[in-house]
């Protein structure tokens, strides 16, 4: 058997209670109409009713009682009805109660796995900058040694050119001198 409900627009629906069906003040205000009506007719129409009803009374009676069956079965209805989206809406609200907890928790968990993924990164990003102050320390005594290196080559270059032009004097005067 396949449920069907009333169509609630869903703003209404949603932290709502159900309303029960059959308490409509148009009902209600119907009924009392009709009552109202019954009772105020013209006299000669209730006179009418009274006669019919002693003339045929089996089969109004009947079909009062055929009446009053539908009343209490429709009314059935509406109560089964009722309860149906009464535990409709404490279902729901059993699930959006349990589902905030399950995102709650998953939250909580991706939350942790991303510190842990963070802590891990950072290990893996301080080893890299220490070796990265390693080798700029070692550049910088590399550097340091190059530029003794360099210093010492351009003070036995400089040696070895002023040797040559002293040497050359030396021949020079020597020459002279045995000449």
């Amino acid at each position: 058997m396949e449920r069907q409900a009333v169509d609630i627009p869903h703003a209404e629906c949603k932290d709502q209670e159900p309303r029960p069906l059959g308490d409509s003040k148009e009902q209600q205000q119907g009924a009392e109409s009709h009552e109202e009506e019954v009772g105020r007719g013209p006299p000669s129409a209730s006179r009418q009713l009274v006669m019919l009803e002693g003339k045929s009374g089996p089969y109004f009676s009947s079909l009062d009682s055929s009446i009053e069956i539908l009343k209490k079965r429709a009314q059935e209805l509406i109560e089964n009805i009722n309860e149906s989206r009464q535990k409709d809406h404490a279902l729901m609200t059993n699930f959006r109660d349990s589902l905030k907890i399950k995102v709650s928790d998953l939250t909580e968990k991706l939350e942790e796995r991303m510190y842990q993924l963070y802590n891990h990164h950072n290990k893996i990003i301080q080893e890299k900058l220490q070796e990265f102050t390693q080798k700029m320390a070692k550049i910088s005594h590399l550097e340091t040694e190059l530029k003794q290196v360099c210093h010492t080559v351009e003070t036995v270059y400089k040696d070895l050119c002023v040797q040559p032009e002293a040497t050359t004097l030396e021949e020079h005067t020597h020459k002279d001198d045995e000449c």
